[in-house]
């Protein structure tokens, strides 16, 4: 971890052979809440929370989507002031004014939602309020040296001087990560830290995580991934409804247990029994497409009811194809929608053409945060909804039934949607699309995000909607998500489909194989009329 003294000056991190001695978790709490509530207005969200996180800890914080746990962070971290009870920082009550307040203390959040500036460079980002200077002008050649060490550290080969609109998504929040390693936090708040990072990210950040706590440093760590906590986390606590549950070594909980705590209730069956064998009926005809950069040659087709996966590494090509299939990015090849060939130019022609597409970033391309549900709600479908006027009485009927069907919770109908929990932006998001009535679905990363309580309700209108004849293609990253859903399964890499599965053959391996460019098995069974290479 790169620290940064008084004087401005960062100072590389000290080598695993010279790490100061780990001040081990049984020291008292550096930071600690007592009793905390917190409202919004009439709307209580957190009640009477008792919470420590000690140096040398990483202490997990999880709940379903809505339980208090972004609240509590930044009740922590200075963002928002609690509406009861006290926060203590090495014993002594605080009450931090802002962020920055908390910062200079040394407590640091990283955000799940990216903070960062996007037409302004990594190393920029990186440094910014905390610039580096050189008598009175900026040292931008320290700064940019600096973010390269640590960018390294985090092995993400970006050049510093890249705009952070040129990055990916999981660089992003390793501009994120990086940015808090050079703050000296002694207290560092992590909200969703691998939600978009690939495993081979992740198990870099859990290396960072180890050295931070070698180093002494307190570390809070929320996930939806329960698989994360063995791996990472020394203690777990786990909110419900804004209210505490338990607190509880995380070799004493499994997986099973959390989940139940975190939920009330059973969830044995995360994933409902699939949807019924989709018959012949073809709905969708893709043959040789292409968008230039990223995807090559790609033929497929998808049948009426059935839910078929597309799986593979990050980067692909999965979610460019279909961005290319509704018209997002210039694509070429051949598509027939029943039969009939189709151009399509826009989402709005997909639409028309009853095809929709729910985007893997509900936060950037998806919802209007700053605006209320109804508005979101009928957004793709407003024409539905207009003359010369809108007609709100119908747009506030479709806002009652999507509420209905999606069981879309929120404290009142006009609250800005970006101060719904993740999962009820997700629920709203498939409610908006759904809105349209498409005869197919395209759903990237539908659960991305969410609590295990609000995938299994997902999963749920999932299945649903196939059954109810809708065709659904299904992208995910994650390998259960796909083999617990799908019909079928197309496995790219590099841009090409390298090959397909079905049936008994939807198994992790055989996706793996294919996935890492393995394709022996299949060219075993060249014969089998369940693998087709592409």
């Amino acid at each position: 971890m790169a620290s940064q003294p008084q004087n401005g000056a960062a100072e590389p991190a000290p080598s695993a052979g010279n790490a100061p001695e780990r001040k081990g978790p049984a020291e008292g709490p550096v930071l600690a809440a007592r009793a905390v509530s917190k409202s919004f207005g009439p709307v209580q969200v957190l009640f009477d929370i008792d919470f420590e996180l000690r140096p040398g800890e990483v202490h997990a914080l999880i709940g379903e989507n809505g339980a208090g746990k972004s609240t509590l962070m930044k009740c922590l971290a200075g963002y928002q002031p609690a509406s009861g009870g006290e926060i203590l920082l090495r014993g002594r009550p605080v009450a931090f004014a802002s962020s920055e307040e908390a910062e200079k203390e040394g407590v640091v959040l990283i955000h799940q939602e990216f903070n960062l500036a996007e037409q302004l460079s990594a190393e920029a980002n990186i440094f910014l309020g905390r610039e580096l200077k050189r008598g009175p002008f900026l040292d931008t050649a320290l700064m940019r040296k600096r973010s390269a060490e640590v960018l390294r550290e985090l092995e993400t080969p970006v050049d510093p001087a890249t705009p952070v609109s040129a990055l990916s998504v999981s660089q992003k929040q390793m501009v994120e990560i990086a940015k808090a390693l050079v703050r000296n936090a002694r207290v560092l708040i992590m909200d969703e830290p691998t939600a978009v990072l690939t495993r081979r990210e992740a198990e870099v950040l859990f290396r960072q995580i180890e050295r931070l706590k070698a180093d002494g440093v307190a570390i809070l760590y929320t996930s939806h991934k329960l698989d994360e906590m063995e791996r990472v986390a020394d203690k777990v606590t786990i909110l419900r409804d804004g209210h505490h549950v338990v607190t509880a070594p995380v070799a004493e909980l499994s997986e099973e247990d959390m989940a139940r705590q975190m939920v009330g209730r059973d969830l044995t069956d995360v994933f409902p029994p699939k949807a019924p064998e989709p018959g012949a009926s073809v709905v969708l005809e893709v043959e040789g497409f292409s968008v230039p950069g990223y995807v090559k040659d790609v033929s497929f087709t998808l049948r009426q009811g059935e839910i078929l996966g597309f799986a593979g590494l990050v980067g692909s090509g999965r979610t460019e194809l279909m961005e290319g299939l509704v018209g997002l990015r210039h694509a070429s090849g051949t598509v027939r929608l029943d039969g009939n060939e189709v151009h399509i130019a826009s989402p709005r022609d997909a639409v028309r053409h009853g095809l929709a597409y729910l985007t893997e970033d509900r936060k950037g391309h998806g919802l209007l945060l700053g605006k209320g549900m109804r508005q979101n709600l009928t957004l793709l479908g407003l024409e539905r909804f207009s003359r010369i006027f809108i007609d709100e009485k119908a747009e506030e009927a479709a806002l009652d039934a999507a509420i209905a069907r999606f069981a879309i919770r929120a404290p009142r109908r006009d609250i800005p949607v970006g101060n719904l929990s993740g999962g009820n932006q997700q629920k709203l998001l498939l409610a908006k699309t759904m809105l349209v009535e498409p005869a197919i679905l395209i759903a990237d990363e539908p659960t991305r995000g969410i609590d295990i309580g609000t995938k299994q309700q997902i999963y749920g209108f999932i299945t649903e909607l196939a059954a109810e004849g809708h065709a659904i293609i299904v992208i995910s990253s994650e390998m259960a998500e796909v083999i617990g859903l799908c019909h079928r399964i197309v496995v790219m890499r590099s841009g090409r489909v390298m090959g397909e599965v079905s049936g008994e053959e939807i198994t992790e391996n055989e996706i793996v194989r294919y996935a890492m460019g393995l394709q022996q098995g299949a060219e075993e069974r060249a014969g089998d009329d369940h693998v087709r290479r592409g």
